[in-house]
């Protein structure tokens, strides 16, 4: 029964995000808590999963072309070391899962309000067409906040497992607002995989943090599922579909981040 709860519970955050665009660590990592896992299991294994199942959207936009590689590097210029950083110190400083369940608690509970905010706002951005005589602070200086950012992003990413999508989806609409949308997804899901896997790795090498009998169920659930959400997703309202979503998110990161 365990087996079956936990590929439906794959199957259900699949068809989620394949409906609304939103990424699967915001809903995985909550689920599985609330299924009893402990946070720092829950946080490995989803991102694991979450490597996995962007994967696939890599290829799909590489064929395409719409990643922009440049960006995709300079964001994992900060990030991947940042993961390696914060993964080293969880295992060195703090020693026991126990020690540093309240970071990983908060962390969750930050990240998820933060996602939430980016679901509620997007599409409210301003137009890019902007002249080139009025490039923003931002925009001037874009590159090396893309590698701050990215570090930033990478810490809390390892710490809560959410953000390597909606968050990073933002950050790319702020730093590059000229960029075409589907550059701005593919270049986010390009980024996403080697951060999540990286991060992924670094629980199970360094702290065991990773249930494979999970992870392979998430999986057999979660790979058809996104497949159907997107094609349902087509034909639903999905500015009516996030605001419900955020508005759940933002309640369980409050829980969190007050634990």
């Amino acid at each position: 029964m365990e087996v079956l709860l936990y590929i439906l519970a794959g199957a259900g955050v699949g068809l989620a995000v394949g409906i609304t665009g939103v990424g699967g660590g915001s809903l995985m990592t909550p689920i599985l808590i609330l299924f009893g896992f402990p946070y720092h299991i829950a946080i490995g294994t989803d991102l694991l999963y979450a490597a996995i199942t962007k994967a696939s959207g890599v290829v799909a936009h590489q064929k395409r072309g719409s990643i922009n590689w440049r960006i995709v590097f300079l964001l994992a210029g900060g990030s991947i070391p940042a993961a390696l950083a914060t993964t080293y110190l969880l295992a060195n400083v703090f020693g026991d899962a126990s020690h540093y369940e309240g970071l990983l608690t908060s962390s969750l509970g930050i990240m998820l309000i933060l996602t939430s905010a980016v679901l509620f706002l997007k599409g409210r951005q301003l137009p890019s067409s902007q002249p080139s005589t009025s490039l923003s602070f931002g925009q001037r200086h874009s590159t090396k906040l893309t590698l701050v950012m990215g570090l930033l992003l990478g810490t809390f990413v390892t710490l809560s497992s959410v953000g390597a999508g909606a968050i990073g989806t933002a950050i790319l609409l702020l730093l590059y607002p000229r960029l075409p949308a589907l550059h701005v997804v593919g270049t986010d899901i390009a980024h996403a995989v080697p951060l999540t896997l990286i991060a992924g790795l670094g629980h199970l090498i360094f702290l065991g943090n990773v249930d494979f009998v999970l992870l392979g169920c998430l999986l057999i659930g979660s790979l058809p599922a996104v497949q159907l959400g997107s094609r349902i997703g087509a034909k639903l309202p999905n500015n009516i579909l996030q605001p419900i979503l955020a508005s759940i998110l933002m309640v369980i990161g409050i829980k969190f981040a007050l634990f």
